[in-house]
């Protein structure tokens, strides 16, 4: 059996079963992108709901494992070489957990770079531009009259919509018709986008139909659904 006594985290989240994957999260975009990913390729895991409200990302145990004090994180103990891996940020725990497994990620060279580059896409550019526009329109942003800010996000999440509109025509998925880490990536922040952040409206959602027809289509399967409610409330 695995030991994972050298991991800090364990201290404060004891693992039941160290022989399966370890997931620290909260169901929040980036936090449901491993659990959607990890219910669509069946790898066994257990989780450990990280309360932002009891400041837990700051706690001296998860700052062992991710210092910038963000979930998700992940324990693998069966990482390369057989040896536990540590780690965190999403986007890597997405590409690991893939070509671990072989799965949601082209094997062909080409298309496996071109998967990627939407992945980035995604972390470079949707996350943060849809959660600075959830931060202006449903929390801080009502407060200030002068609206350049919001204003100037909604415009970025316009750009970023049409080009997502574009790639989606004519395409079943990101990549066509391989459904792929990428759609796993993009997904849960414009779900996010237009439900937690009621942004649908500001940023003419209704304009953008492929992006619709595609995020519909994800909520429906049944990984998916699983992988949004991880880790369930107290």
């Amino acid at each position: 059996m695995p030991d994972l006594s050298a991991f800090p985290i364990t201290r404060k989240w004891p693992a039941r079963d160290p022989e399966r994957l370890q997931l620290y999260s909260l169901p929040t975009p980036n936090g449901v992108k491993v659990s959607i990913m990890l219910e669509e390729i069946g790898l066994p895991y257990e989780v450990h709901r990280v309360d932002f409200e009891r400041n837990d990302q700051l706690s001296p145990e998860f700052l062992s494992l991710n210092p910038n004090n963000k979930i998700p994180a992940i324990i693998d103990p069966d990482g390369p070489d057989g040896r536990p891996l540590p780690l965190f940020e999403s986007g890597a725990i997405l590409l690991y957990l893939a070509e671990k497994t072989g799965q949601l990620l082209p094997h062909d060279p080409a298309r496996r770079y071109q998967t990627i580059q939407w992945l980035m896409f995604q972390m470079g550019g949707i996350g943060p531009m849809f959660g600075q526009l959830g931060f202006f329109n449903k929390f801080a942003g009502k407060d200030y009259e002068d609206k350049r800010p919001r204003d100037r996000y909604v415009a970025e999440c316009k750009r970023l919509l049409s080009v997502l509109e574009q790639r989606l025509e004519h395409r079943e998925w990101i990549m066509g018709d391989a459904y792929s880490i990428a759609d796993i990536a993009v997904f849960p922040w414009v779900r996010n986008l237009i439900d937690f952040y009621a942004a649908g409206e500001l940023v003419n959602f209704k304009h953008f139909a492929n992006v619709d027809r595609v995020l519909q289509n994800f909520l429906a399967r049944p990984a998916v659904i699983r992988g949004l409610a991880v880790p369930k409330a107290p």
